[in-house]
């Protein structure tokens, strides 16, 4: 059995990204763009969100499993204090607070919210140790996938649901800079992502390091590799990094990677989209393991 997460691991602010995968990681195509990603625009059934501080506290105090707080960035009453207090000691701060202006919250409703807004997970997250420790416990393989920075919901949904269809172990993503785990996500997963263990972290690069320690061979799928994907064992325990759709694996996290792969380009057109990558990649892993 896996178990729920507890404390995530610190998040780390720098964003040094640069374009390492544009070959895997796809291009949107307009209607792509033109549609809002993650926090931007688009409003949120109401049922997904809990407005105001006293509100925002009594679902901290209840244990409700939360996507994001958006908090007024100017906000310095006592009662704002106080809930920061209460976030910091259920350690929250880190992992989901996000400091906006007063603009940005006013995109996602007209109601008195009061500098707050919490968005509520429609799942469960798990703690990646734990969940590492139950596989190798009950004598399983590992074969794990990363996204580093998936912030398209239609891609990271497509790609949850590739996984649950592959038999994958669990999904990782990062606190910021990842897809919104909302009803369109599910929608567009099939409801994968009810199934799928999915581990947030607040640090990638730490995750990977624990991954890496842990005996897993962490393969990033780059243009910038020597061989194919075909030809890395997957038979081992495996975690399989893809990065973003617009700017590919984050640097840093890329040095930490095992092996670095390509997907073989023939055709005129430069990149995959990254849930047709990821698609590639992990049912290669479930070839060789067949």
């Amino acid at each position: 059995m896996f178990y729920k997460q507890d404390t995530p691991f610190s998040y780390d602010t720098r964003d040094t990204r640069r374009n390492t995968q544009s070959a895997h990681r796809g291009s949107r195509d307009t209607k792509h763009q033109s549609q809002p990603t993650q926090y931007e625009t688009r409003r949120p059934p109401e049922k997904e969100m809990i407005f105001g501080i006293r509100a925002v506290m009594e679902a901290v105090d209840a244990g409700k499993t939360l996507d994001k707080i958006l908090i007024r960035r100017d906000m310095s009453s006592a009662i704002g204090r106080e809930l920061m207090d209460k976030l910091t000691d259920k350690g929250l701060t880190s992992s989901i607070v996000q400091r906006v202006p007063a603009e940005k919250l006013n995109q996602f409703t007209d109601k008195n919210h009061q500098g707050v807004i919490a968005f509520l997970s429609p799942i469960e997250f798990y703690n990646i140790e734990d969940l590492v420790a139950n596989l190798f416990d009950e004598g399983k393989t590992p074969l794990l996938m990363i996204l580093d920075g998936v912030t398209d919901v239609r891609n990271f949904g497509a790609i949850a649901r590739t996984c649950a269809c592959a038999g994958a172990h669990a999904l990782i993503i990062g606190t910021r800079g990842s897809a919104a785990i909302n009803g369109d996500a599910v929608k567009t997963s099939a409801g994968a992502l009810y199934k799928l263990p999915i581990c947030k972290v607040d640090n990638l690069q730490n995750a990977i390091r624990y991954l890496r320690d842990s005996g897993l061979n962490i393969i990033a799928a780059t243009e910038h590799a020597t061989h194919d994907y075909t030809e890395s064992d997957m038979t081992l325990p495996t975690a399989i990094i893809m990065g973003s759709e617009d700017k590919g694996i984050y640097e840093e996290n890329l040095h930490l990677c095992t092996e670095k792969v390509r997907i073989p380009m023939s055709g005129t057109i430069e990149s995959l989209n990254v849930s047709v990558a990821a698609g590639i990649m992990i049912y290669e892993a479930v070839r060789q393991r067949k």
